[in-house]
């Protein structure tokens, strides 16, 4: 409350507001969670257009920070730099989508550059266009005109946690630069001729799975653009930038990976898959790769799959206390069917084995179908569906029956004919796990109707439906306190605890710049009750359904969410992202 005391005195000194009048917004902005900028303009005393214009001119004076007028005045960053580039006359740029020209980049004094807080864009002729961290600071001006002598500096607005961001990316360490340089050596070698004989790509090769193992990564993508060679991560299912490399590193990188994978390095017109091995940081790992013909090249795809990964328990997959004993329950019922729904990359795979896991007995027989089969079970017999044969889900589970099974988990029921002797299977004494792709419980009731099964058989054999998505988790390390526009609270009002506090993500070192790290489960868990089956078997609508459902005690995902929010797990912008329908 300190920092909100000087901005009121500022005000008080200034004779734009009176004392009393600010001891009142004092007053109440201790009893209450609306932010000063929302108070300002709903009483009056500014418009937002006003707000905007002030808060540059403290800017400007060096009287609040950028970060002090999103957190007080509750004006967006972005907002904020637009408006502020319009009064200065100047450019603003999204880093986000500027191909920013990094040979350009490696030939600068890069430590001035950092010292500056300067990120070079691009150049032409005349003109060299430079975005600054403070666009105010003449004496980084001055320094910056000096590096470029016969340039004509131009300078942009943009957002200075991106240009931080990017200097870091454009920041890479000495063995990485060192590297490079060694595989370009070797390029103008005789071993040129043989891209495979490059030792320095191999190494480049094993940082690139390296770095994306150690930050958690499930999958690798190297994308060449038309000045560059990008390598992204997908990080708690996110892509984010590990390495920026000149274009002329690509065909070399490009040509090793098929190698590796045993693809056809002549062949650059039509897509390939292949697959390779390799122990990194003492562990082995199997790596799957793809390849796209792109305009610039090839875009490459590397799934990372950890061979010696721990099967998770249940316990620990992150449902709520709730729904964890419904799901417990559920997956203990003699016979019928159990349906895990949600979007690709949601999870359900790792639910199902954590489920599959947890019953698993010498007593009881279960046998998987899948495509493909991601990780061994023991006490589980598991069939890889293979179509150049002729083994589908259907062929397979026809087979299966056959062969005497308690348990049934069926990786995705993707026809009508899978689907129907899945749900003869549940009806004939058997416990039947699948997955759906669905937005949510009750829609998977509608779905699996809509694909022609008959209702009353339906009512007959479901079980229970649990649907998820994954948000991603706030780094603890960086995470801030910030207080939503009343407007946002009210709308979620039904869903908070007594007692909330929401954060916002910033980004560090712990969390790779991002503000998140790790994920964690949101679920909603639907049991088919008797009057629920009644109403199934009636045809009802999915209103009529959500309507029983709730009257029931059914609590549906995006509440499950707001709560994880409100006691600082994640943020509620990730929540709308994922779970708001």
């Amino acid at each position: 409350m300190k920092e909100i005391k000087n901005i009121l005195n500022y005000f008080v000194e200034n004779r734009i507001i009176d004392e009393d009048s600010a001891k009142k917004i004092f007053s109440h902005l201790e009893n209450t969670k609306t932010s000063l900028g929302e108070l300002l303009v709903s009483e009056g005393f500014f418009t937002k257009e006003d707000l905007l214009l002030l808060s540059i001119e403290f800017l400007k004076k060096g009287y609040l920070t950028l970060e002090e007028i999103n957190n007080y005045l509750s004006i967006s960053t972005e907002e904020f730099l637009q408006e502020l580039a319009k009064n200065l006359k100047l450019e603003y740029v999204d880093l986000d989508s500027v191909d920013i020209d990094y040979g350009m980049l490696s030939k600068l004094p890069f430590e001035k550059l950092k010292k500056f807080g300067a990120l070079p864009i691009k150049q032409d002729e005349i003109n060299i266009y430079i975005a600054l961290v403070n666009p105010m600071d003449l004496n980084a001006q001055e320094g910056i005109q000096r590096i470029f002598p016969r340039k004509l500096v131009k300078y942009v607005i943009a957002e200075p946690l991106l240009i931080e961001k990017y200097l870091n990316k454009a920041d890479m360490t000495e063995s990485i630069k060192g590297l490079i340089g060694d595989i370009r050596k070797e390029l103008t070698s005789s071993a040129a001729e043989n891209p495979q004989e490059l030792s320095s790509i191999l190494k480049l090769i094993e940082i690139i799975l390296k770095t994306a193992i150690l930050a958690g990564a499930s999958d690798i993508h190297i994308e060449p653009t038309e000045n560059n060679c990008i390598i992204r991560a997908r990080i708690d299912g996110m892509l984010s930038e590990t390495f920026i490399f000149d274009k002329d590193i690509y065909p070399p990188l490009a040509s090793r990976m098929k190698l590796l994978s045993n693809m056809d390095i002549a062949e650059k017109r039509k897509p390939q898959d292949g697959r390779f091995s390799a122990t990194i940081l003492s562990k082995e790992y199997d790596f799957r790769i793809s390849t796209l013909p792109v305009l610039n090249g090839e875009s490459i795809v590397i799934r990372i799959l950890d061979k010696s990964k721990v099967m998770i328990k249940l316990e620990e997959l992150g449902m709520h206390e709730k729904n964890f004993g419904k799901f417990n329950k559920a997956m203990h019922a003699p016979y019928g069917i159990i349906f895990v729904t949600g979007p690709t990359g949601s999870g359900k795979t790792t639910t199902l084995y954590a489920a599959l896991n947890a019953i698993k007995s010498v007593q009881t027989k279960i046998i998987t179908v899948e495509d493909p089969v991601e990780y061994q079970l023991n006490l589980t017999q598991q069939v890889q569906v293979n179509l150049k044969a002729g083994l589908t889900f259907a062929s397979a589970l026809k087979s299966i029956l056959r062969q005497d099974p308690d348990i049934i988990m069926i990786g995705e029921v993707r026809d009508k004919e899978t689907l129907k002797i899945a749900v003869q299977a549940a009806l004939t004494g058997h416990l039947v796990f699948s997955t759906l792709h669905t937005n949510d419980s009750v829609s998977a009731i509608t779905r699996v109707m809509d694909m022609g099964i008959e209702p009353y058989l339906l009512s007959g054999s479901l079980v229970a439906i649990e649907a998820q998505r994954l948000v991603r988790k706030l780094c603890s390390h960086c995470k801030k306190k910030i207080t939503l526009p009343s407007a946002t609270l009210k709308r979620i009002e039904e869903y908070l605890p007594s007692n909330y506090q929401f954060y916002k993500h910033v980004g560090c070192e712990k969390c790779a710049q991002t503000g998140f790290k790790g994920r964690e489960m949101l679920s909603e868990i639907l049991l088919v009750s008797e009057n629920l089956s009644s109403m199934i078997a009636a045809g009802e609508s999915k209103k009529n359904l959500l309507t029983q459902a709730k009257a029931e005690g059914f609590t549906d995902m995006f509440s499950d969410g707001v709560i994880r929010a409100a006691n600082g797990i994640t943020t509620l912008d990730e929540i709308m992202r994922v779970a708001k329908s």
